[in-house]
C-alpha cells in the first residue's frame, strides 16, 4: 500500500554518499525531503540533481535536509556527482543512498506497476524507480507526496513552494490558497470564528463566510 499524508516515513538504514545512515536519526528534528531518480548517469536526473545540488543553501535556510533514492551503488553514485557538479556549478553537496536491493524503494511504493508485473519479459526499466518525492516532518510523519513519470522532470521551484507552503501551515490553523506563494495572504481555518480568528492573525479580508484572508504572520 502506497504511503499517506500523515503516515510515518518508514525508517531504513542504507549506506549513502555520506556514510552510513539511520534516516530517523538522519532526520533529527529537521524535515526531510526524500526523492528518488530512475538510474545514475542518465540525462533527466542529472538536471534534477544538478538544481537540488544549487537549492541545498536553500533547503538549508528552511531547517530541511535532502535525499536522494537510487537503485546504483554508491561507487556510482560518487562517480556521477562529478558529472552533477559539472552541469550545476557546484557541487552535490546532499545524501545519496544505495537501493540496489529496492528496500527503500519499496517501502515507500517508488516502483512503476510494470515492476509487479510477472517477471517473463521484464526488462532493468520495469525496475526504476518512478520520480517521487516525500516532504517528511521532524515528527517523522509524511507532510506531501509528489509522484511523476519517469520522462518528466521535476520542477524543484514548486517543491521548494511546497515545503515553504508545509511549514507555514504546519500545526497552527491556517492553509494556503492556489499558487500561494510566501508573503501572500493565507487562509484562516473555519475552526477560528471570526473574533477567534481576528485576536490571533489580525484584520481579515473575508471573501466568503468560509473564505477568510488574513496576511502571513511570517512575512506580516
Amino acid at each position: 500500500m502506497s504511503l499517506r499524508i500523515n503516515d510515518t516515513a518508514p525508517d531504513f538504514t542504507a549506506n549513502s554518499t555520506e556514510g552510513q545512515i539511520s534516516f530517523h536519526d538522519w532526520i533529527g528534528d529537521s524535515y526531510a525531503i526524500l526523492f528518488s531518480h530512475p538510474r545514475d548517469f542518465t540525462p533527466v536526473c542529472t538536471t534534477e540533481f544538478g538544481v537540488v545540488a544549487q537549492l541545498v543553501p536553500e533547503f538549508e535556510k528552511r531547517g530541511t535536509k535532502v535525499m536522494g533514492v537510487s537503485v546504483d551503488t554508491v561507487e556510482d553514485h560518487g562517480k556521477w556527482m562529478h558529472d552533477i557538479e559539472q552541469v550545476a556549478g557546484v557541487p552535490a553537496n546532499f545524501a545519496i543512498i544505495d537501493d540496489a536491493e529496492l528496500k527503500v524503494a519499496k517501502a515507500y511504493d517508488m516502483l512503476p506497476a510494470d515492476y509487479y508485473l510477472p517477471t517473463e519479459g521484464r526488462t532493468p526499466q520495469h525496475s526504476a524507480t518512478v520520480r517521487t518525492v516525500f516532504i517528511i516532518g521532524p515528527d517523522k510523519k509524511v507532510r506531501l507526496t509528489m509522484t511523476y513519470p519517469m520522462s518528466v522532470g521535476r520542477n524543484f521551484a514548486e517543491i521548494v513552494r511546497a515545503l515553504d507552503a508545509v511549514q507555514q501551515t504546519d500545526g497552527v490553523p491556517l492553509a494556503t490558497p492556489a499558487n500561494w506563494m510566501p508573503g501572500q495572504d493565507v487562509i484562516v481555518a473555519t475552526a477560528l470564528n471570526d473574533a477567534d480568528a481576528e485576536a490571533k492573525y489580525g484584520k481579515l479580508d473575508k471573501k466568503l463566510p468560509y473564505l477568510r484572508f488574513a496576511r502571513d504572520p511570517k512575512h506580516g
